[in-house]
């Protein structure tokens, strides 16, 4: 067959060949309604016998396959409530917005929002605030670290708070936003202590007295508005005075310095003299003692030997003269 014949490529219509055993390639146009044929019996659209134009989806078809696609996004949207709550933290439920329940740790199942919506919480995680500076000492925050003294200084204080979550629903539903409030908390606190301590006893003496007092302030005022917070530690990272008055502030101290050294020279000079000043009086006092005891002795004998004289004169007066 010749390569321009057009029954090229389709099956024969007649034997071929004798006894017409033998067939042609498969007829393409054929292969190609067929496939055409199955796939719009596949969507819905059935064909006729031979060239019958493709009639519309019916309404059960329709309807189901509506009812399918609604059942797999209800499905999702059921899906959509599951959570989980892993060790350590708490689930907080919220129905419309408001407290529902607080969940233990596990594979747990909510409403879909808008019903019904979830918060985690960390409760074992130890959080830190950072006052009057942020990441460095040397990165300072003058608004929260310059504080007013109880003799009228002014302290540059930056220190840190290591607190708790121990109460989820609290932390999430009494306060608004709970990290700044607990920086507020501390700062308002600390200025508070450091209002009622002198200048050089938070530069040089009472540091973990003044951090302390400041963290049970602070617990008393987390208790008192219901934060859920529990304060862990406060520590006093830098306390120094404000740069601008540092040079006349280190004059005041080594005047202060050398007003101790001074004194403490004067007391080794008293400790070194009272106690032989002490000595030689003891000495002189005993020394005068000893002449008292021995004048008197003396003055007793002659004394004695006068009355025993005296005696012997009245016996005999005229001899004795």
């Amino acid at each position: 067959m010749a390569l321009n014949d057009p029954n090229w490529g389709r099956g024969s219509r007649g034997p071929q060949g004798p006894g017409g055993g033998n067939q042609g390639p498969p007829d393409l146009d054929e292969l190609w309604r067929n496939f055409n044929r199955r796939l719009s019996e596949l969507f819905g659209r059935r064909r006729g016998g031979g060239d019958e134009p493709p009639r519309p989806p019916s309404s059960w078809q329709l309807g189901g396959g509506a009812g399918v696609l609604i059942a797999l996004v209800f499905a999702v949207w059921l899906a959509s409530g599951f959570y989980i709550v892993v060790e350590g933290t708490r689930g907080v439920v919220l129905t419309f917005g408001r407290f529902s329940q607080e969940t233990m740790p596990g594979l747990r199942w909510r409403l879909p929002w808008p019903m019904q919506s979830h918060e985690i919480v960390n409760l074992a995680q130890v959080r830190t605030l950072e006052v009057g500076y942020r990441n460095n000492v040397r990165t300072k925050v003058l608004k929260e670290s310059l504080m007013l003294t109880d003799d009228e200084n002014i302290v540059d204080l930056q220190f840190a708070v290591q607190y708790l979550v121990k109460d989820a629903r609290d932390f999430v539903f009494n306060v608004r936003r709970p990290d700044e409030s607990a920086m507020q908390i501390a700062e308002t606190a600390m200025r508070e202590v450091i209002g009622k301590s002198r200048m050089d006893a938070i530069l040089y003496e009472t540091q973990v007295d003044v951090a302390n007092r400041a963290r049970d302030l602070m617990q008393l005022i987390h208790d008192r508005y219901g934060t859920g917070i529990t304060v862990s530690t406060v520590t006093i990272q830098n306390a120094q005075p404000p740069e601008q008055v540092q040079a006349a502030f280190d004059d005041a101290v080594k005047a202060g310095q050398d007003r101790e050294r001074q004194k403490n020279e004067g007391q080794a000079y008293a400790n070194d003299v009272i106690p032989r000043a002490r000595g030689t009086a003891a000495r002189l006092q005993q020394e005068a003692d000893g002449y008292r005891q021995r004048v008197i002795a003396n003055a007793e004998g002659d004394a004695s030997r006068f009355k025993q004289v005296l005696t012997e004169y009245a016996k005999a007066p005229a001899v004795t003269r």
